[in-house]
């Protein structure tokens, strides 16, 4: 990770990118120190778990229901078709019929309909809207948790990397020796 002297004087560019990744990363880690300072790691289950989950009251029950019945094929398909009878019903009847044009009757009905349907699903929503703030809270808190562990092996993979070059400075140092001595009697 950290550029040798002689590879940044070879590429320049390569130690600006290099400088600005460390900042990056110094920026990273103290945000996710402020964070642990805030909320620490051991205490940030906010969620049960998923095997677990919270029980439902009966007023969610019934909201999760309407927001099912009233969001699926199933119910347009028989609302369409009720809506459809309703009219073709009262056109057939003419004046005599129990709800004539324009449709007063079935208005209001639609109208209750939507009065009811509208804040059951909202009420849907925002159970759901909630659970997925958590979920996204979980994922966010085992990421920064991966994050730091990902950062550990980079260090040690650096200090293994360091302690590799510096066996191997070592290396060359001996054998440059041995060549200097032999040249040196073959002289």
């Amino acid at each position: 990770m950290h550029p040798s002297p002689s590879s940044a004087s070879a590429d320049p560019s390569a130690t600006a990118a290099s400088a600005v990744d460390q900042a990056q990363l110094a920026l990273l880690r103290a945000h996710r120190r402020a964070h642990r300072r805030v909320r620490p790691l051991t205490t940030q289950l906010p969620l049960p778990a998923p095997s677990d989950p919270p029980p439902l009251t009966r007023g969610q029950r019934l909201a999760d229901g309407v927001a099912a019945t009233i969001g699926s094929w199933r119910f347009i398909v028989i609302q369409s078709t009720a809506i459809v009878l309703w009219i073709s019903g009262n056109v057939w009847f003419g004046a005599g019929s129990w709800d004539p044009y324009p449709f007063i009757l079935l208005n209001l009905l639609l109208s209750f309909q939507a009065a009811y349907t509208a804040p059951a699903i909202m009420m849907s929503q925002n159970r759901q809207s909630e659970l997925d703030r958590r979920h996204a809270q979980n994922d966010y808190e085992i990421n920064v948790k991966a994050e730091l562990e990902i950062e550990l092996l980079h260090e040690k993979i650096d200090i293994l990397k360091e302690r590799e070059l510096l066996a191997l400075t070592e290396a060359v140092r001996q054998l440059s020796q041995q060549l200097d001595a032999l040249s040196h009697k073959l002289r």
